[in-house]
């Protein structure tokens, strides 16, 4: 990373709104920039946050809140039709435009991020050069299935302690906080204690943010209703791009959930985190960025 090139915060209008976002490393220096796509919905850039670490490599990293999302507009007063993946797709367009890098660019997506990615990359853009998919869906319904199977598998007086007070509403309470907790700590990121962008994460995000199941994350952030049918199977093979697929072993992206990525996509590679859940980037950090820098140098 070059010292003299110190992080730089911004803000793309978009319509009537604003993303905001955060260049780390030099946008000029003539090396293929990374884009990162957070998950949630709902969630913020600092889930993501030490994805920056690549700059270290030479190559500029950007990095933003999506609509609805951390430091961007929230825009309150939108009706449930409003969230759809279009919209998303059309801010980041809208930000590779203000950042004009459209015809130079790699892609990661984490979780919804990578979804909201190979969403970008079956459109086969002109200026994509590179696909990193990490822990991510490409099907909600088994994306679904799978997380409930693993809750299933929780300790029975936590599934009930769940239960109970999801049908009380009482989502707050400290006892569902600490048994929600058990299933972030198998599923989610197993390091203790959280490094602190995931705790600053839960502070700010909504929708994942938010500690409950599918629908009650739903009435925090609308397009997770939007996505209950979404799948993006069929439309895989579209992805001409060099691909690299990120995983962790106790992932609640389950390699039930990710091997339509592995079966449909003509040149991807998949780098499985032995250690690691849903966060190897943040679970282990230094060989996933080893492992994404590697990918990229040998790509682009």
């Amino acid at each position: 990373m070059n010292p003299s090139k110190p992080p730089k915060d911004g803000y793309a209008s978009f319509g009537a709104y604003r993303t905001w976002y955060r260049v780390t490393g030099d946008l000029q220096n003539g090396l293929t920039p990374l884009v990162i796509l957070h998950g949630g919905p709902g969630c913020t850039y600092d889930t993501v946050d030490a994805f920056k670490d690549v700059a270290a490599s030479g190559r500029a990293i950007i990095q933003f809140d999506h609509l609805g999302s951390g430091y961007s507009t929230h825009p309150l007063d939108r009706s449930a039709d409003f969230w759809t993946v279009g919209l998303f797709l059309e801010e980041l367009d809208n930000l590779l435009d203000h950042l004009r890098i459209s015809d130079d660019y790699a892609l990661l997506g984490h979780s919804w991020g990578g979804a909201l990615a190979s969403e970008h990359a079956v459109l086969a853009p002109a200026g994509l050069r590179a696909l990193i998919i990490a822990n991510a869906p490409a099907d909600w319904r088994t994306w679904t299935e799978q997380t409930q199977g693993l809750r299933e598998a929780l300790p029975e007086e936590v599934q009930q302690t769940l239960v109970r007070h999801e049908q009380a509403g009482s989502l707050r309470s400290v006892e569902y906080v600490q048994a929600m907790q058990v299933y972030f700590e198998r599923h989610v990121c197993r390091l203790r204690p959280w490094p602190e962008e995931v705790t600053r994460m839960f502070a700010r995000g909504q929708g994942a943010g938010e500690r409950g199941n599918e629908a009650h994350r739903a009435e925090s952030f609308p397009l997770l209703a939007n996505l209950e049918d979404w799948s993006i199977v069929e439309r895989l093979q579209r992805i001409k791009v060099p691909t690299l697929l990120i995983s962790g072993r106790y992932d609640e992206a389950t390699p039930t959930v990710l091997r339509p990525y592995l079966e449909k996509i003509p040149d991807i590679r998949w780098a499985l985190f032995e250690h690691s859940s849903h966060m190897p980037h943040v679970e282990e950090r230094v060989a996933c960025m080893g492992t994404v820098v590697g990918f990229l140098d040998d790509c682009l």
